[in-house]
């Protein structure tokens, strides 16, 4: 499978390096990270909920080493908040944040983590949104789960991410789908182990589903982060047989992948939510674009040939 291999490469600096000073490598990313500043991405937010789609934003980078690194994350969160608030446009558009990017694996991690987070979800509510924490490999999900209800007291529109793939998940899931709760249900972008995730395609999609059944026949808000047909169509059966309302949950794509879906289900009344990541430390986000769907790799692969 290519998917390990493209991972493994997501933390390699000879790839890195080797990928980035590639000619064509630029014209493919902008096909998934629109920008890399506030100013690049504005108008993209316009356009994008002018069709009637909703955003969450990741300012992409992971590799934090150092505590003014991971301040600096917590800065550039606030600015994008700033500049939004003036568009006036709420919930519409929210955030996604990565807890290392604010900290999380350095000494002391998960107590400045939470500080750094803690005024981005401050500052999104004051404008009417909210943050939805991202799930990162496994090592790191007590931690974030931790964060996740300490937020929750103070802001409990907070949101976070479960991975179908991990074995704790549906256990997760029955504990996350009380009243007032945002969780958003993705396959799985990190490589993990066989002790700890379903290694097989078929397994995870069942996993997927059965965790998916869980969300919907809840209480709280399941956020659908899926790209696949089947289960889209799966969760939409969900939520019927579980009495949900339109409103009463959304799905969520990446930018840059299969936007018609997008346009089509916001068009049959859907909440169609568009994850935006923009940034200059696009590299890890970019080969887990890559390793999470073979399309995307056939796709860079031609454009790296047609441009050779």
């Amino acid at each position: 499978m290519l998917g390990p291999v493209i991972l493994a490469a997501s933390r390699s600096d000879r790839m890195r390096r080797l990928i980035s000073a590639a000619p064509v490598t630029k014209q493919v990313v902008d096909r998934f990270i629109p920008g890399e500043t506030v100013d690049d991405v504005l108008p993209i937010i316009g356009e994008l909920t002018a069709r009637g789609l909703e955003l969450t934003m990741d300012v992409v980078g992971e590799d934090i080493t150092t505590p003014e690194q991971a301040a600096a994350a917590r800065d550039a969160y606030l600015d994008l908040i700033g500049r939004l608030a003036g568009l006036e446009l709420g919930e519409r558009v929210e955030m996604s944040v990565k807890l290392s990017m604010f900290g999380q694996a350095l000494p002391g991690g998960h107590e400045l983590a939470l500080a750094n987070v803690r005024p981005v979800v401050e500052a999104a509510a004051a404008i009417g949104t909210t943050v939805t924490l991202d799930a990162e490999d496994h090592t790191t999900l007590d931690s974030m789960f931790a964060i996740h209800e300490e937020l929750r007291k103070d802001f409990p529109q907070t949101g976070c991410v479960i991975q179908a793939y991990l074995f704790r998940t549906e256990a997760d899931a029955r504990r996350l789908a009380g009243s007032g709760s945002r969780v958003r249900l993705v396959k799985g972008a990190y490589k993990e182990p066989a002790e700890v995730a379903h290694q097989d395609k078929r397994e995870i999609d069942k996993a997927y589903v059965r965790v998916l059944r869980t969300l919907m026949e809840g209480e709280g808000y399941p956020m659908i982060g899926s790209h696949d047909p089947r289960l889209i169509s799966i969760a939409q059966e969900l939520a019927r047989r579980a009495g949900r309302k339109l409103d009463e949950y959304e799905f969520q794509m990446l930018y840059g992948i299969r936007g018609e879906e997008h346009l089509r289900l916001a068009g049959e009344g859907h909440r169609m939510r568009v994850y935006t990541a923009y940034g200059t430390d696009w590299y890890g986000y970019f080969m887990r674009r890559l390793a999470e769907k073979p399309a995307n790799l056939r796709f860079f692969a031609r454009s790296m040939i047609s441009h050779g």
